[in-house]
């Protein structure tokens, strides 16, 4: 997994490359957008619909279940992403999109959505295989990319921030694994409170995921102005096994910063500490896989001081073994 982490760079080039390259066929009338996929594979949809929040011109919705919407019809553009191409759940979306007559683009390394998808005749971006999907983030989220720029649902100079992200990515590298092994000892044996000031929402569930499944730790996130709304009344009791940490951009709206100004006191209070985490970079996208890549080396750097494998999931295997029975 370190590998993998180390080359992170080198895969958002290769993804850029493979982006430019992929033929899109012409679409009609699109009225709305579903991304659909899970895990690794998903994480991406979610990413983007915030990337492009404020300058897309038709909804998005991110799909994470066996079934689409009953909104869904011939000008809804349904992108499927599975890495692995064998999804059970994505599978079961993607032929109810076929059965709802949808307009659909797949991203995956093959299997059973890439031989469906040549069935219909849809189009398919092919993304390297191999690896366990959340760590290849890159290669889907910039194909997601490119589909959105494609069909002018995005600016395309969000595909060119990609290179910008590669070259941050590279100049920062010592920086970012400096201050993972840092940030790694302080959430040593801690329940980690992830938070976000609403700008990037995605990128901390991409963390908590990563610190589930490379670091095999339990944790919990939330998002600034909603957590005021609610969790932040639980914030009553000092529990030293607490560890906040948050991830800020300089895109977090005014307001929601100055929320969190006045609620950081509080976490100090009732936990072991606060790390805030300042994204670098001048664009969305390039904060945003800053974030995502420190956050990574984070969840590894836990996983070496635990002792344990980080590529490691049986308990996942287990359950689709057990599915398979049914």
């Amino acid at each position: 997994m370190k590998t993998l982490i180390e080359n992170f760079p080198k895969q958002l080039q290769e993804a850029f490359d493979i982006a430019n390259k992929a033929n899109l066929s012409p679409k009609n009338n699109i009225q709305n957008v579903i991304v659909t996929g899970l895990g690794g594979s998903g994480i991406g949809g979610t990413i983007l619909s915030e990337l492009v929040a404020d300058v897309c011109p038709v909804p998005i919705l991110i799909n994470k279940d066996y079934f689409l919407p009953a909104f869904v019809n011939s000008n809804t553009l349904v992108i499927i992403s599975s890495y692995s191409g064998n999804t059970e759940e994505t599978l079961q979306a993607m032929q109810q999109a076929i059965d709802k007559k949808a307009q659909v683009i797949c991203v995956t390394s093959g299997g059973k959505v890439d031989e469906l998808a040549k069935a219909n005749n849809f189009d398919v971006i092919k993304i390297p295989g191999g690896n366990p999907p959340r760590s290849c983030i890159g290669y889907s989220l910039v194909q997601l990319i490119k589909i959105f720029t494609h069909y002018k649902f995005a600016p395309a100079s969000l595909l060119g921030d990609v290179e910008k992200s590669v070259s941050l990515l590279k100049s920062e590298s010592e920086n970012i694994k400096s201050s993972s092994k840092q940030i790694a000892e302080k959430l040593f044996n801690k329940l980690t409170v992830i938070y976000s000031l609403g700008s990037a929402e995605g990128v901390s569930v991409r963390f908590r995921q990563q610190i589930n499944e490379n670091s095999k730790m339990l944790c919990w996130h939330h998002v600034f102005p909603e957590m005021n709304h609610n969790e932040l009344v639980g914030w009553t009791t000092k529990n030293d096994n607490l560890a906040v940490i948050t991830f800020k951009t300089s895109f977090d709206y005014a307001r929601t910063v100055k929320r969190y100004e006045v609620c950081k006191p509080i976490f100090e209070k009732y936990s072991s500490g606060v790390i805030d985490i300042e994204a670098k970079g001048k664009t969305k996208l390039e904060q945003y896989f800053y974030l995502i890549h420190l956050g990574d080396w984070i969840s590894v750097d836990l996983a070496e001081l635990k002792n344990i494998d980080p590529i490691e999931v049986n308990v996942i295997n287990h359950l689709k073994d057990q599915l398979s029975k049914f």
